[in-house]
């Protein structure tokens, strides 16, 4: 999937101002949940959403729409408009005050056409499409909870992005403020589904009782040299299309006994890839962590509406060695293990450990770290100009996510932004691209066949 990096423009911003709720509201504290504040989310996540010229629309300014929407919608989501507070033992704490959020409108002489046929992560250009909160972006205290930037197009189209503190809302809940905001730009009278607070349902117990092991946020045991380093200079990105051609040849090297799901295999076979690439010595550990969203999970069920964070993460952990020298049901074996491990009183357990160890963050080294974004709907996002011609994260790091995507032919398909340096990039591609070459699976042994790339990996790593 080619992104056209040629692509460079400059915004021209509007003076930022508040937004506040267009009616009174309450004036008062709330609790964020347990797992709302955990230090590995204390950060703004970013989204972009591009949009063609519709012809209903012409003369109509969708900066001015959407500002009015906003204003609306806050009076349901009022506390997006007040400030997080930090309280005694690092707890976080919203207080509902009606400040407003920060809303920026902005021109570039770019046509959402320049953006190319097929658009992923990340966005060329979308520091210019986002206003704040940049480099400040993991301080969430006492400042703005949501940015808006609407920037109009020199085609008639615009693009909205927006950067909102992850405390708030996971993916599922940025995706319900997001359609509300859209649903009042179209002229509704109310959001369809009304938000809920609720954050007490996903609170520690008294006392707080760990009942399960949460390696996600203890460090690697065997731990190597480091291989990559967010901000490291050398990273590139690009982003690879897993269409039903691939996605067949994935399900036909999974054991026949085995149900899984789409994220399972592209997400083992990707952290298997990613791992090969990555060089690791055979010893070193190895991880793969992603979100599981617990809204199926709960019980009683989290009601309809809540916004709140409402995931655990998913770990599954071996040595380099096992990962690309075993058969690649290895790594899917390992990938369903761990999703299989997030129950109800898993996700407790989470929130009883943050309040037992002050709230740590997750771990990161040495850990592919990956979420399932196919079904969360930010491309159905319409503020009336019809559904976006991409609506998503604004760029991918270390960590990346499975999108919905098309290829240049128009085929549906799952995209993946991969962020690596520049050498394991390229092994990365071919350890890709081996997917299409000759099914390595032997479905009449017991024992599956190691494919070429890993056998070669395993011979190089332990002659070193």
């Amino acid at each position: 999937m080619a992104m056209p990096s040629y692509l460079t423009f400059k915004s021209r911003r509007s003076e930022p101002v508040l937004v506040g709720p267009a009616k009174p509201t309450p004036h008062e504290i709330k609790l964020l949940s347990d797992i709302d504040d955990q230090e590995g989310i204390r950060f703004y996540r970013s989204g972009i959403h591009i949009y063609r010229s519709h012809p209903s629309k012409v003369g109509q300014d969708p900066a001015k729409i959407i500002k009015a929407a906003l204003a609306d919608v806050l009076v349901y989501y009022y506390p997006i408009a007040g400030r997080i507070r930090e309280e005694s033992g690092r707890k976080l704490v919203v207080e509902c005050n009606g400040e407003g959020i920060v809303f920026v409108e902005a021109d570039v002489d770019v046509s959402v056409d320049d953006f190319g046929d097929v658009i992923s992560p990340p966005i060329p250009c979308y520091q210019e499409l986002l206003c704040e909160p940049d480099s400040a972006s993991a301080v969430v205290v006492d400042r703005p909870l949501l940015y808006i930037q609407v920037t109009r197009l020199s085609c008639g189209g615009f693009v909205f992005g927006l950067q909102l503190c992850h405390n708030i809302a996971d993916a599922a809940g940025v995706v319900q403020l997001l359609k509300a905001i859209a649903e009042l730009a179209r002229g509704a009278e109310a959001p369809s589904v009304q938000p809920v607070w609720a954050r007490e349902l996903l609170c520690a117990r008294s006392p707080p009782r760990v009942t399960h092991q949460h390696p996600e946020y203890e460090e690697v045991t065997r731990r190597g040299k480091e291989v990559i380093r967010a901000g490291d200079a050398g990273l590139i990105h690009r982003a690879f299309f897993f269409g039903p051609k691939e996605m067949s040849t994935l399900r036909q090297r999974a054991p026949p006994q085995i149900r899984c799901s789409r994220f399972d295999l592209l997400a083992a076979f990707v952290w298997r890839c990613r791992t090969v690439a990555l060089g690791y010595d055979p010893c070193d550990e190895v991880r793969i962590q992603f979100v599981v969203n617990a809204r199926g999970r709960r019980n009683p069920p989290l009601p309809v509406g809540f916004y709140g964070n409402a995931f655990a993460f998913a770990v599954a952990s071996t040595t380099a060695g096992e990962l690309c020298g075993r058969p690649y049901s290895y790594a899917l074996e390992q990938v369903m293990k761990a999703k299989a491990k997030v129950t109800d009183e898993f996700l407790q357990s989470v929130a009883d450990l943050m309040v037992v160890r002050g709230r740590p963050r997750f771990t990161t080294a040495q850990t592919y770290l990956v979420s399932d974004l196919t079904r969360a709907g930010f491309e159905e996002v319409d503020f009336g100009w019809g559904e976006g011609v991409y609506g998503g994260a604004a760029t991918a790091n270390l960590a990346t996510f499975h999108i919905k995507s098309k290829n240049g032919r128009g085929e549906e398909g799952i995209g993946l932004p991969m962020c690596l340096p520049a050498p394991a990039m390229e092994r990365f591609a071919l350890e890709i691209a081996s997917l299409t070459e000759e099914t390595t699976f032997d479905r009449q042994s017991p024992t599956p066949v190691l494919d070429n790339h890993s056998a070669t990996y395993l011979i190089s790593q332990l002659s070193n």
